[in-house]
């Protein structure tokens, strides 16, 4: 490739912003998915919630390196404030949702500074204590958030004032859909851009981004806030389709479960999380039916098979079969440098 430094970041950025043909089918089968599986739309709007919740972590995970044990801290926030906006104020979702994601940025604003202090362990037990500081709040307050059982009498009205939500979940899973992949598209937008480039390259290398006048700290302070205010939208999301709020919004639970999509799916290229979020909720949502007592212990089991034989393996497995039905060459397999 021949150009200037210049020239050949701005070819790679035009680049890796097209549209691949995979992607149109995905968003496809998701939006087909209203009128092909018209008994479960209450399972697919949990999925799509859940996986806007996983893209929100992979902001800060995939993308700039910070792990975090404590993001349930947000999702939580943004479900309770949703849930009290509408009790104690107005019960119009978008209007919720909007006040409840920015919000949540605010509140990753401000923990940033907490986060950012520290490095590797010590900054996974900050985020940790993050949440934990929130759930004993939102435990102890019981006259706001009515504790341990649960915010109740939330009531939503239509949205736009037209499309009231129904038992069978249709206007909560489109209402959902919509907001994501509206929110995708500005991730994506963000991940391609310079931005994007110097958080990856702040995962990869701080001191060598410092060292090329990168500013770090306000860098990952930028995206632990967009991060948390993706992460306020999943949760009010969820918290007005399901018009019920409790303390499991914000548990340590909430989190290892992302974080085992994240691991699932795989990080750093924000469609993980929604393959990650697929996979985790069918596989409960069907093993649980076959064993109540026992299906976390299955998910663990595919859990370790996973990371046995390793995701890049498998993938690299599945394109070369991909190749030979196409009749193409078959792709070499791809080197892992630095773990990434």
């Amino acid at each position: 490739m021949q150009g200037t430094p210049t020239e050949i970041a701005t070819r790679h950025l035009a680049e890796t912003s097209r549209w691949k043909p995979m992607e149109f089918v995905f968003w496809l089968v998701a939006f087909g998915a209203i009128w092909l599986l018209p008994s479960h739309h209450l399972i697919l709007n949990e999925i799509i919630i859940t996986a806007l919740f996983a893209m929100s972590l992979d902001l800060i995970l995939g993308y700039a390196g910070i792990a975090s044990l404590g993001h349930a801290a947000f999702f939580g926030f943004g479900a309770y404030f949703a849930g009290i906006f509408a009790i104690r104020v107005i019960g119009d979702p978008l209007t919720g949702l909007v006040l409840a994601t920015l919000a949540s940025g605010a509140l990753g604003f401000i923990t940033s500074f907490l986060v950012l202090r520290g490095v590797d362990l010590a900054r996974l037990m900050v985020t940790l204590g993050v949440a934990l500081v929130l759930g004993e709040i939102a435990n102890k307050m019981t006259w706001l958030t009515g504790g341990a059982d649960g915010l109740q009498g939330v009531v939503m009205g239509p949205v736009l004032g037209l499309f009231e939500f129904d038992l069978y979940g249709r206007t909560a899973y489109v209402y959902s859909l919509v907001i994501t992949f509206l929110l995708f598209l500005m991730a994506r937008r963000i991940v391609v851009s310079p931005f994007g480039l110097s958080l990856r390259t702040i995962r990869d290398n701080p001191l060598r981004a410092r060292a090329i006048g990168i500013p770090v700290n306000r860098r990952l302070i930028a995206v632990y806030t967009l991060a948390a205010a993706y992460a306020g939208a999943a949760g009010a999301l969820l918290a007005q389709t399901t018009q019920f709020v409790s303390l499991d919004v914000i548990a340590l639970h909430r989190s290892a479960d992302v974080l085992l999509m994240l691991v699932i799916g795989g990080t750093g290229y924000l469609y993980g999380g929604f393959a990650g979020a697929i996979v985790f909720k069918v596989l409960q949502d069907v093993i649980s039916n076959w064993t109540p007592q026992y299906w976390t212990f299955w998910i663990g089991l595919i859990l370790v098979i996973l990371v046995l034989i390793g995701r890049e393996r498998m993938n690299h497995r599945a394109a070369v079969l991909w190749a030979r039905l196409r009749g193409k060459p078959e792709p070499r397999p791809r080197t892992i440098v630095g773990g990434h």
